[in-house]
């Protein structure tokens, strides 16, 4: 829809979404099921033009779209099997102890119940993955909520392609009218209206902290507050320990150059910090970075808005007391383009200068440098809540790095040994989420199976008659009951 009819728009389709909601809640996983496939078949047929469409708007290469296809679809397609299979409901059931002393026992049984109408806003850098049809969209789906989509203007093109064919999977798999909308807009009055309309009953974000912390904001202004899972992206520290730096100096360097500048920084896992501690291994590195770094070139950003940004923070960060460049492309950037760059700062004034440890989205890096291990434990007290945190080491050096392992759980989502951050797997075991500011609520992920968590909430039932239950409590499907037998749980 047009700008100028979002905002009239808004309360027409969050009301069809909640009269789609109140029938679309009740299907089976079966049904469900084949909605999401149907949704992957679609966007699969969209062919090369859905790529050619979305490299235009992004500046996104199509080799790095196809895989970013293949994951949206692999994602709805994962969610298929997920509630076809049935136990993402957790479904309990404590049966009635009528002749228990004192009291009597109740008959109780509990599972997941989707919670309604879901806002998606669409992320800038991932413009399938985490937009229209990305993993917010296919998880709210997956658990029973409708979806309505805040497409994102810069792909916009892109977005309605992918909004169509949600439409015809919805249609031809019989879907309630209203199960998915998608909503224009640049304003943030849309936004804003989209998170504070009394039928919106959560919303998930992908981009950054302004934007998802004003999201929050509008929430916490409701009446009845909702929860919004916002990531917002993190600096993503990598930790070099010592041994392993002087032994591995220019394979790491290597590895970590790619990861900086992939995709022109433009991940929310861009390792924009490295921490390690002063020595000739130290030395060794930063010269064979520098050399890594003055040979890559510069790319063009997503769109003008983020590589003004990223050049506005970059010469905010190379500003600061203390901050020295150690290399930069020896290329000249565009306007739109971002130039690779790394600099060091001594851990003294990082730790006197919070700026520091703000996120500059793009290819950067800040390496701060460490006298000792007590300066290194003062970096790692004074971190934000990440997204990841990664340590490269010797096994052995890990090892007896161990409390400062134990300290990156505190604070951050996933923990990474000899890698690096880019790159999030989708599977079961993914955890992409993390400690405020990285999201606004680390106890879920926005990727893998466990993102259906976001969007559903448990409800007992007790002392039910078998007949009003609903099918995944009743005694005749037992399949995925956990049931209480002697004191054990028990399937």
């Amino acid at each position: 829809m047009a700008q100028d009819n979002a905002l009239s728009a808004i309360d027409e389709v969050l009301n069809a979404s909640y009269v789609a909601f109140l029938s679309y809640k009740n299907l089976d996983g079966k049904k469900k099921g084949a909605f999401l496939r149907a949704i992957a078949d679609e966007i699969d047929q969209l062919g090369d033009t859905l790529l050619t469409t979305a490299s235009a708007e992004t500046n996104l290469p199509v080799a790095r779209l196809q895989g970013e296809r293949a994951r949206t679809t692999g994602h709805c397609r994962m969610f298929a099997a997920l509630v076809e299979e049935g136990s993402w409901v957790e479904a309990r059931v404590d049966h009635a102890v009528p002749d228990r002393t004192p009291l009597p026992k109740p008959d109780i049984r509990k599972m997941m119940v989707p919670v309604g109408p879901v806002v998606v806003f669409g992320a800038s850098n991932f413009p399938l993955a985490y937009s229209t049809a990305g993993g917010d969209t296919a998880s709210a789906l997956a658990a029973g909520c409708p979806v309505i989509v805040k497409g994102h203007p810069a792909h916009a093109a892109t977005s309605q392609m992918v909004a169509d064919a949600i439409l015809r999977a919805a249609k031809k798999t019989g879907m309630p009218s209203g199960v998915f909308a998608h909503v224009d807009g640049t304003s943030f009055e849309v936004g804003k209206a989209l998170v504070q309309h009394p039928l919106t009953a959560a919303v998930g974000f992908t981009g950054s902290f302004s934007g998802g912390k004003a999201l929050l904001d509008y929430s916490n202004q409701r009446p009845n507050p909702i929860p919004v899972f916002s990531e917002m992206g993190s600096t993503n520290p990598v930790f070099l320990l010592p041994e392993s730096l002087a032994k591995n100096y220019r394979d790491t360097a290597s590895k970590l150059a790619a990861s900086i500048t992939q995709g022109v920084g433009q991940f929310c896992t861009n390792p924009g910090l490295m921490v390690a501690m002063e020595g000739q291994g130290l030395d060794d590195f930063v010269s064979a970075l520098s050399e890594e770094i003055t040979k890559c070139l510069p790319g063009t950003m997503l769109h003008p808005g983020i590589a003004s940004s990223y050049h506005s923070k970059l010469e905010k960060a190379l500003a600061q007391k203390g901050v020295q460049v150690e290399a930069r492309s020896s290329a000249t950037a565009t306007t739109h383009q971002g130039a690779p760059h790394v600099a060091s700062v001594p851990a003294s004034e990082f730790l006197r200068n919070p700026l520091l440890a703000e996120e500059v989205f793009g290819p950067f890096s800040l390496l701060i440098r460490c006298k000792d291990k007590n300066e290194l434990h003062a970096v790692v007290n004074a971190l934000h809540g990440q997204l990841t945190c990664t340590v490269i080491g010797e096994e052995q050096e890990v090892k007896n790095y161990l409390n400062v392992v134990n300290m990156l759980v505190e604070k951050a989502g996933r923990i990474i040994i000899n890698g690096v951050p880019t790159g999030v797997e989708v599977c079961a075991a993914m955890q992409h989420g993390g400690p405020f500011p990285a999201t606004t609520d680390a106890r879920f992920s926005s990727v893998g199976i466990d993102a259906i968590n976001r969007f559903i909430r448990p409800v007992a039932f007790q002392n039910f008659p078998d007949a009003l239950l609903p099918d995944e409590l009743k005694e005749s499907n037992p399949l995925h009951i956990w049931r209480l037998v002697d004191g054990a749980w028990t399937r």
